[in-house]
């Protein structure tokens, strides 16, 4: 999507795949789709050897009972003890194998930084550009891109690793609302950038 890429740094890069777990992939209708380029992504990386960072949102009882009445998105999670942080809908799906040496991290909000030690993490290791892929776009995707943003990460976002129950609202924040603060790219892109 974009003409012109710079390529990045390995070694200061990270590709960060957000919410692909089986409670949440239910909502797309094209899941095995989006999981196929996830995992053309991931491959990419791996065969890059950049760092690898899994996003996942799950909680446990003590989470549940955190949530606030007054949190629109959050108060039913906690009311009726959904996406326990033990159960098969929260572990990241099977097909995106995860190794020794990847970064998981188990979040209780909408965002990959927000209620988890991402950043520290990353900067741990010397990052300073990521490769964000997931779901939702007007979720996981947006609040995660907009802290990077602030953070002064380099940030691309996967448009086709990337999608919302809303093709609509998927269509605007990629090609008119993230344009402002990452480069927004597809899995064939991926190529140019590790040249």
């Amino acid at each position: 999507m974009t003409d012109t890429l710079t390529p990045i740094d390995k070694a200061r890069t990270a590709l960060v795949l957000m919410d692909f777990q089986p409670g949440g992939l239910g909502m797309f209708p094209d899941s095995e789709t989006l999981l196929a380029r996830a995992g053309d992504a991931l491959a990419w990386a791996r065969k890059t050897q950049i760092q690898v960072c899994f996003v996942r949102v799950a909680f446990t009882e003590q989470d549940h009972r955190a949530i606030p009445p007054h949190n629109k998105t959050f108060a039913p999670v906690g009311q009726h003890k959904l996406f326990g942080a033990r159960t098969p809908e929260t572990q990241v799906h099977p097909s995106l194998d995860m190794r020794e040496g990847d970064l998981v991290v188990r979040k209780t909000r909408v965002g990959a930084f927000s209620t988890t030690d991402l950043h520290t993490r990353l900067r741990t290791r010397g990052i300073d550009t990521l490769i964000l892929a997931g779901i939702a776009t007007s979720g996981a995707v947006l609040s995660t891109l907009r802290y990077a943003a602030d953070a002064d990460y380099r940030t691309f976002v996967l448009a086709d690793v990337t999608a919302d129950p809303d093709a609509e609202v998927h269509q605007i924040l990629t090609e008119k609302v993230f344009p402002t603060q990452a480069d927004v790219i597809t899995v064939p892109d991926l190529t140019a950038l590790s040249v």
